[in-house]
């Protein structure tokens, strides 16, 4: 015992003063870790409902700034032949650097889940995607707006939500004028999804901006992404809300990530649709 104590006297010797040293300096405050920024200027994403050749389809998104394909995703892929295609377009989007989430969605999802379940299931089993992208628009059914479609609709998020895939979903500019109890449904929808896109449809950065200001607003507050949505195929019922020239669409679309920046919740452009997209005149 008589040999340690010199030892002992060394080392509490030494932690005195290191106390005394930490005490005498001043404090430092571990180092800020800001929020995730917007997207930078030129950040897109992409559907893609109908199958295009996959080498193809990835070059363009790259020469696009194409971050995220939102790829359709029948709920039958694992016994049509979907499947092995698909493989081939995760590899194609892993080497390009391009996230994969799975498209789905019919209106009737919103009243009966049992095909949506199916979908989420095949996904899943898949093992290709990144994310579950939701497009149902509840709105398009007969019953709409009544409680049971729009209830079930928010039911349907609560249960694709939750697992090892995000849930994004397509959402119109104008839920917030839809009551729910004491909120709005754009309030329901926001805290039932990891990421939305807002289809802000118009043809000029103004009016893109103007629609999709509550939703960002809205989003921004409860730290949920949001992508603005644009359209590239003819509507019959809007004519100010298709873009029908690339360079027309690209010029807007800069004015849109330039204002975007502001919101804490943008998450660039999303463009409907892939072949309209790559088919537009310049």
């Amino acid at each position: 015992m008589k040999r340690l104590q010199p030892v002992l006297t060394v080392v509490l010797l030494f932690g005195l003063l290191a106390g005394l040293l930490v005490a005498a300096a001043p404090y430092r405050f571990p180092p800020f870790a800001p929020e995730s920024p917007v997207a930078p200027p030129g950040t897109r994403a992409a559907w893609v409902w109908s199958w295009a050749e996959p080498e193809r389809m990835v070059a363009w998104s790259r020469t696009q700034g194409v971050r995220t394909l939102f790829v359709h995703v029948d709920r039958d892929a694992r016994t049509n032949g979907d499947a092995a295609r698909l493989l081939r377009l995760r590899a194609l989007c892993d080497e390009a650097g391009i996230r994969l989430d799975a498209l789905g969605g019919e209106p009737g999802w919103a009243l009966d889940h049992t095909y949506a379940f199916a979908w989420r299931d095949t996904v899943v089993d898949l093992g290709l995607f990144r994310g579950l992208h939701l497009d149902v628009e509840p709105y398009l059914l007969p019953e709409w707006p009544s409680p049971r479609a729009v209830t079930g609709f928010l039911d349907l998020l609560d249960a694709l939500r939750g697992g090892n895939l995000p849930l994004e979903a397509d959402v119109p500019f104008w839920y917030h004028t839809v009551p729910v109890g004491t909120g709005t449904l754009a309030d329901e929808v926001i805290a039932r999804v990891d990421a939305l896109t807002v289809m802000s449809y118009r043809d000029t950065a103004t009016g893109i901006l103007d629609v999709a200001s509550d939703v960002l607003d809205r989003a921004g507050a409860a730290a949920v992404p949001v992508r603005l949505a644009v359209e590239t195929q003819p509507l019959a019922d809007c004519a100010y809300c298709s873009f029908s020239q690339r360079t027309v669409m690209e010029a807007a679309l800069r004015e849109v990530d330039a204002a975007g920046q502001r919101f804490a919740a943008f998450e660039g452009v999303a463009v409907h649709r892939y072949d309209t997209w790559t088919a537009l005149p310049e």
